[in-house]
C-alpha cells in the first residue's frame, strides 16, 4: 500500500514545506493535512496540487488545543485509514510574546549573540492563555494534544508486522532549566514554549520505551532558527527598516553557525531525512537538527538531548493521569 503520512500544522511554515517536499520524494503517498484553519488548509492544499497534480492530499480540521477536536480527528482518521506510517507533530504555538528591545540589542555587542538568537534566551517571555477545557494553551496545543492524538490513533500506528514513525517538531528552545515536573503545564513561569518543547523531547523517551515493542518509533527533530509567522509574531511592533537591518545580520550569523536555516524548506530537512530511515535504526535520545552551511547547502545532525529517563517515565505517568481525567469528566472511560 502506499505510505499515510499524517501532518500537524500543515498549512504555513516548516509544516507546508515537508508537505511540498514530501510529494517530490513519493508522488504516491496518501498525505493529510490536519490543521486548525479550514480556509488556510484549502489554499495550503490548492498549491500544493498546483505543484503535484494527481497527489492524493486530504484535509482534516484539528486543532490540538482542544481536546473535543483532538478526538473528533481522530476518529475521522480511523474511518479514512486502515494504516498510518507517518504521524509529523509539527503543530505549536508561541503566544503573546514579549520582546525585550534592550536587551536584544546589549545581547547583540556581546558573546551570546549566536545563542541568544537562536534560543531567545533573556530576550523573549511569554503570556499564556487558558483553553476552553482549563488547560494551558501552550501545554494543550504543543504536547497533550499530541499526545492524546498519538493515544487515540495506536491502533493505526501499533500494527503487527510493519513500523510506523511519530515525528516531532522540537525546538533549539527546549530547556530544562523551563521544564517543571511539578507543574508540567507550567501555570506559575513565563517560558510556556520552552516547557513544552522540553517535554516534547521527554514524551518521545517514554513513547519509545512504551511502544517500541508495539512497532512505533517516536523521534525529535529541530528544524533551527526558522523565518515563519510564529517568528514575525515575536516582533509585531518591528518597522521595516528595521528588519532590513537585522536580516543581513542573520545571514551573517549563518557562517559561522550552521543552525540558522532561515527557510522553511531548509527547516524541514531533517523532517525529510527521518522519512528515509528505517526507525529500527535511530537513537532514541538523538534530537535530529536540520543545519544550513553559509553556502546554503542543507544537512542533518544528530545530537544527544539532555534528557533523563527517570523524568521521562514520570511525565508520561502524569499525562497518563491527565488524559484519564480528561476523559472521566467527559464520560468516556
Amino acid at each position: 500500500m502506499n505510505k499515510v503520512v499524517l501532518v500537524t500544522g500543515a498549512n504555513s511554515g516548516v509544516g507546508l514545506a515537508l508537505c511540498e517536499r514530501l510529494l517530490g520524494e513519493d508522488p504516491g503517498l496518501q498525505l493529510c493535512l490536519a490543521c486548525r484553519n479550514m480556509c488556510r488548509a484549502q489554499a495550503a492544499r490548492a498549491a500544493l496540487l498546483a505543484s503535484h497534480p494527481g497527489a492524493q492530499v486530504g484535509l482534516l480540521q484539528l486543532d490540538t488545543s482542544s481536546v473535543t477536536s483532538v478526538l473528533n480527528a481522530a476518529k475521522e482518521v480511523k474511518l479514512r485509514y486502515s494504516q498510518l506510517d507517518y504521524l509529523y507533530l509539527n503543530a505549536g504555538i508561541m503566544p503573546n510574546p514579549q520582546f525585550d528591545v534592550k536587551a536584544f540589542f546589549k545581547g547583540v555587542f556581546s558573546r551570546n549573540v549566536v545563542h541568544m538568537l537562536a534560543t531567545g534566551e533573556g530576550i523573549l517571555k511569554q503570556k499564556d492563555g487558558i483553553t476552553a477545557d482549563g488547560m494551558q494553551e501552550v501545554f494543550a496545543t504543543n504536547l497533550f494534544g499530541h499526545f492524546l492524538l498519538v493515544r487515540e490513533l495506536e491502533s493505526l500506528l501499533c500494527q503487527a508486522g510493519r513500523s510506523s514513525q511519530v515525528i516531532w517538531t522540537s525546538s533549539i528552545n527546549a530547556q530544562q532549566s523551563a521544564f517543571s515536573l511539578e507543574d508540567v503545564q507550567h501555570r506559575q513561569g513565563c517560558q510556556p514554549y520552552s516547557s513544552s518543547k522540553y517535554a516534547t523531547d521527554l514524551l518521545s523517551v517514554a513513547l519509545n520505551t512504551h511502544l517500541n515493542s508495539q512497532g512505533l518509533y517516536s523521534s525529535v527533530i529541530c528544524p533551527g532558527f526558522v523565518m515563519t509567522k510564529l517568528t514575525y509574531a515575536i516582533l509585531p511592533a518591528f518597522p521595516d527598516f528595521l528588519w532590513s537591518l537585522v536580516m543581513p545580520l542573520f545571514w551573517f550569523i549563518r557562517i559561522f553557525t550552521n543552525t540558522f536555516t532561515l527557510t522553511p524548506y531548509n527547516g524541514a530537512e531533517a523532517l525529510l531525512w527521518l522519512f528515509h530511515q528505517k526507525p529500527e535504526s535511530l537513537d532514541p535520545y538523538s534530537k535530529y537538527h536540520s543545519l544550513t552551511s553559509g553556502r546554503g547547502a542543507n544537512r542533518i545532525q544528530p545530537r544527544k538531548m539532555d534528557v533523563d529517563e527517570d523524568l521521562s517515565q514520570a511525565l508520561y505517568v502524569k499525562l497518563l493521569e491527565l488524559e484519564h481525567g480528561v476523559r472521566k469528566r467527559r464520560g468516556t472511560e
